[in-house]
């Protein structure tokens, strides 16, 4: 059986191909021109990148209990390791998050509330995204946009409303249910253990659900993320000589970014992101050159902003093998001189 690390692999191959017939097709040294026109504007996609990243972290910190939180600088720099993760690394778009809940235990969080924490984090991130392309999706109406466009853009968000409720059913006790007579019916002799980890994990699901007002705080934290992210694509096409307005703008980042999270088996969206800015940029007659270019342009700004969070996960992985490593000698050292003792 095909697992999803094989998928991953193969979407993203599939990826690159799309990837590379779409630079071709639209001409390499268009594309190029058009990067390079950019300039100094990469700057400024850099720092908005930042920010985008930095308010996530936070809406993400609000989920934590008031008592005993994790600090707020914590939280944004786990982040940014969460995102370096899911754009950088040949995984899927949710192997960030996964390195993201384990390293909360670094920092003496308990590995349910962890887990738990990111859970709804990811599902808090989806249903704002989905608000946020519902909101692309009215002005992309108002702009007067042909029907093709329109009920295609609709269609794809219909289909998002189903596994919204999957995924927040899947954390309630329906789920809890299922996933116990799944797990029962595994023979193998860590099964009641396991048992009593997924009960710990759903108790802290279930915590901090109870604190509805920090689930609104977040949901508000996080549309604020996504509505600075739509300032990257005002600067890039202003840089390159192509200005749009505030609701173009807000049309094709809110967009593009579903058809993103929609290809989240896909490592980095690669070619899906690329073939929706395409589309999305031809509606405003943004010529296929220049929306490649905002693309690239997006990417370099994940590898500039994404460089240091790699860096930093290496960094906590090696200096937990080294206290790791250290423990155990002192245990085999006092190990040794209790045996050796009269």
């Amino acid at each position: 059986m095909v697992g999803l690390k094989h998928i991953g692999g193969i979407a993203w191959c599939a990826g690159i191909c799309v990837f590379i017939g779409l630079v071709m097709w639209s001409g390499l040294g268009d594309v190029t021109s058009a990067v390079i026109s950019v300039g100094w504007g990469m700057l400024f996609v850099v720092l908005t990148r930042i920010a985008t990243v930095s308010v996530a972290g936070a809406g993400w910190w609000v989920l934590f209990p008031t008592r005993g939180r994790l600090s707020l600088r914590s939280a944004i720099f786990l982040r940014f390791v969460r995102e370096a993760v899911n754009t950088l690394l040949p995984l899927t778009q949710v192997g960030g998050d996964i390195v993201g809940a384990r390293l909360l235990t670094f920092w003496a969080v308990p590995g349910p509330l962890a887990a738990a924490s990111v859970i709804i984090d990811v599902l808090m991130q989806a249903a704002t995204l989905f608000l946020f392309a519902a909101v692309g999706l009215v002005a992309l109406v108002a702009l007067g946009a042909n029907q093709t466009s329109t009920w295609i853009a609709a269609a794809g968000l219909g289909l998002a409303i189903p596994l919204l409720g999957g995924f927040y059913l899947a954390q309630r006790g329906a789920g809890r249910r299922l996933l116990y007579l799944v797990l029962s019916r595994l023979k193998f002799d860590g099964t009641w253990r396991v048992l009593g980890t997924v009960d710990a994990v759903y108790q802290s699901l279930s915590k901090i659900y109870a604190r509805r007002s920090n689930i609104a705080a977040s949901g508000l934290v996080h549309i604020l993320g996504w509505l600075i992210g739509v300032a990257e694509v005002w600067i890039v096409l202003a840089c390159m000589g192509h200005p749009v307005n505030v609701g173009d703008a807000l049309v094709i980042e809110s967009l593009a970014q579903a058809v993103r999270g929609g290809a989240f088996v896909i490592p980095s969206a690669v070619g899906a992101q690329e073939a929706g800015l395409i589309l999305l940029c031809g509606l405003f007659g943004i010529p296929a050159d220049q929306a490649l270019a905002l693309s690239l342009i997006k990417r370099a700004a994940d590898v500039i902003v994404g460089l240091p969070g790699l860096v930093a996960l290496q960094i906590l992985e090696s200096s937990r093998l080294a206290a790791n490593a250290h423990r155990r000698a002192r245990a085999r050292t006092s190990t040794t001189i209790q045996t050796e003792s009269p």
